[in-house]
């Protein structure tokens, strides 16, 4: 099992697996899950910025996150996280509550697989108009990871075997 207090900030492209797996660990965890497109979405629907919420979601989600770190729970955050900014406020969240925190990066080593992933999957977080293969190999940005880090290829694997896998990183940590 995972401990209280802890922040997992799981980070990647878009379609490797992440949002899956995230919620899969929070389920039998019972972890709090917080994921940035469903607070980005949420304040499009606000009405309170329509289309360029750029780092709204993300402090939305910081703020929650801390909460509920100070409430002693585990937090999974899931976000693409895509630069320095913001995998370093993630870090200063965690500081701020007084926690260890994780960066666990997925990926899909299998492009092919990737790309179906991306080309079949559908949205679950109502109006979000999920990104293309083109948006999100040539138009995105991601930057190379420059701090330590757990890394999950999610390429060939069931949720049920990357969650064993990570978990198993974790234990590792305690």
């Amino acid at each position: 099992m995972m401990r209280e207090n802890l922040l997992l900030v799981f980070s990647g492209l878009p379609g490797v697996g992440k949002s899956t797996i995230a919620k899969a660990l929070a389920a039998r965890t019972q972890a709090v899950y917080l994921r940035i497109d469903s607070a980005e979405q949420a304040i499009c629907r606000a009405n309170v910025l329509q289309r360029d919420v750029g780092i709204a979601g993300y402090e939305v989600c910081c703020a929650m996150a801390k909460d509920n770190l100070l409430l002693g729970h585990c937090v999974i955050a899931d976000c693409v996280n895509p630069v320095d900014w913001s995998r370093m406020r993630w870090q200063e969240v965690a500081r701020e509550a007084g926690v260890p925190s994780l960066d666990v990066e997925f990926i899909c080593s299998d492009e092919v697989e990737h790309r179906r992933r991306v080309e079949s999957r559908q949205s679950d977080v109502p109006g979000l108009t999920l990104p293309t293969w083109q948006q999100i190999m040539h138009e995105r940005e991601y930057w190379p990871w420059k701090e330590p880090r757990i890394v999950i290829d999610t390429a060939g694997k069931d949720v049920k075997t990357c969650v064993d896998e990570l978990l198993s990183h974790l234990k590792g940590c305690e």
